[in-house]
């Protein structure tokens, strides 16, 4: 596949990296000769200066011969009139947008990005997603990562695991036999940084990362057979009232009663702003590294502290300050990667990654074969994949005991209609099913195989 990425920032690297890797004929656009040059000497990919909007840049990538561009520069404008000029022009198939201002995506205006007014196929909105992101961690505290699939059936959940966890060293075969009526799958650990898929002889040892497939309504249930039963958090402060923390803060305004929100943001026209759009959040305007602000914002009673500011070293600081002063749970925005594998060691319990979550997104309009949803995981050694079985698929019909499935991969659930069903030996699937695959990353060309159209289907 032949791509054009306008932009060259962490998100851009990220993407041109993950369709590097996996062998896509790969061009780089960006205004910064800085950028271009550094994404040159450290990815196999070709790279440019130029105005990713610009017709004359946008020739020299191979717009006239691309399957898809990717604009994901810093300006919603740019990244909308690259689409326009790449459609108008070069009719480029695929044309991918981050678009970051709210008032874009309103409803309202959705007309706006039809094909016969700015043809746009997919718009990836980073800041809605970790605002959702930051909503389910509330909701299920004692997780570092919540990934819905199947329409909120089924959920991908990561935990760390503790001295309290009851079934350390058991081997995993013998969880079915203990939770016969559990619908819920262990699908991947990690182990001093390294990423598998495990066996059903392997076991969870305390330190372990451990990723489950599990129908909904047995989330709360497996997080505390696994020793993590946290109260969902009730007292709430959100550090920054940028567009992910005033997302988040009319969120629990409009559906988590009896959740008491504070906000912190240093501008003060925006937490003028961000007061006036709140109901119910009280907002206070200071920084929240001053330790005398956050004990005026009640951190020693506070169950969770999200810091969401542009700055991801305010962040960081700010949650380790006010897990010292008393917040119970810390959760960080971080943009640079490079940060996370310090988190735990600093006391910070989770963490989430704008780039992550933007490069997942347009991970699931690249993958061939009838791919529904997917969640890169652990800096892409995984892949969390929801795909729709074709009668087509060699999948289908057969007992998944007599499928020979590659090492580094396995099956979490299967969604017909609205049941969950956790796969068994005997478990056959059928046309239509939606199965939630792990994959590790050198595995899923096999998944899209797995789930390819063939020419037999038309």
């Amino acid at each position: 596949m032949k791509v054009i990425i306008c932009g060259a920032g962490q998100v851009g690297f990220g993407i041109a990296r993950q369709l590097a890797a996996e062998g896509n004929d790969v061009t780089v656009v960006d205004r910064s000769p800085d950028l271009v040059q550094s994404i040159s000497d450290r990815l196999d990919v070709r790279a440019l200066v130029g105005h990713g909007s610009h017709p004359d840049v946008l020739d020299r990538a191979g717009a006239r011969d691309a399957d898809m561009l990717i604009a994901v520069t810093f300006h919603d404008e740019v990244n909308m009139v690259a689409c326009q000029v790449a459609h108008s022009v070069f009719n480029v198939p695929t044309k991918i947008a981050r678009i970051r201002a709210q008032s874009y995506l309103k409803p309202t205006w959705q007309d706006l990005f039809a094909r016969d007014h700015m043809p746009i196929d997919v718009i990836i909105s980073p800041e809605l997603e970790v605002g959702r992101n930051v909503l389910r961690r509330l909701n299920v505290p004692g997780a570092f990562e919540i990934i819905d699939f199947a329409d909120g059936l089924v959920q991908v959940v990561g935990v760390t695991i503790t001295d309290d966890c009851p079934i350390i060293d058991t081997p995993l075969y013998q969880l079915t036999d203990l939770f016969p009526d559990l619908k819920t799958t262990v699908v991947g650990i990690v182990r001093n940084n390294t990423l598998f898929v495990p066996n059903s002889k392997d076991h969870m040892i305390v330190g372990d990362e451990v990723y489950f497939s599990s129908a909904k309504k047995d989330v709360q249930r497996t997080l505390s057979i696994l020793g993590h039963q946290e109260k969902e958090a009730s007292r709430v402060i959100l550090v920054g009232a940028g567009n992910i923390g005033l997302y988040v803060a009319k969120e629990l305004e409009k559906n988590q009663n009896g959740v008491r929100v504070k906000v912190i943001e240093r501008d003060r026209k925006r937490a003028v702003f961000a007061a006036d759009q709140l109901k119910k959040t009280i907002v206070l305007n200071g920084d929240g590294l001053n330790p005398e602000l956050l004990k005026e914002a009640g951190i020693k009673n506070t169950d969770t502290i999200i810091t969401l500011t542009n700055d991801d070293q305010a962040n960081i600081l700010t949650c380790v300050l006010a897990k010292r002063e008393g917040a119970e749970r810390a959760l960080s925005l971080i943009n640079n990667q490079t940060y996370g594998p310090l988190m735990q060691s600093l006391g910070i319990d989770a963490f989430l990654n704008p780039r992550a979550t933007t490069v997942s997104h347009v991970l699931r309009h690249v993958r061939r074969g009838r791919i529904r949803g997917l969640q890169s995981v652990h800096d892409g050694a995984a892949e969390v994949i929801e795909a729709e079985a074709l009668e087509t698929s060699p999948l289908v019909g057969r007992a998944l005991k007599d499928v020979d499935l590659p090492n580094g991969i396995l099956i979490g659930a299967v969604v017909r209609g609205k049941e969950v069903i956790v796969p068994r030996g005997h478990t056959e699937i059928a046309k239509g099913d939606r199965v939630i695959i792990f994959a590790q990353s050198d595995m899923v060309p096999k998944v899209e195989q797995m789930f390819r159209v063939s020419l037999e289907f038309f």
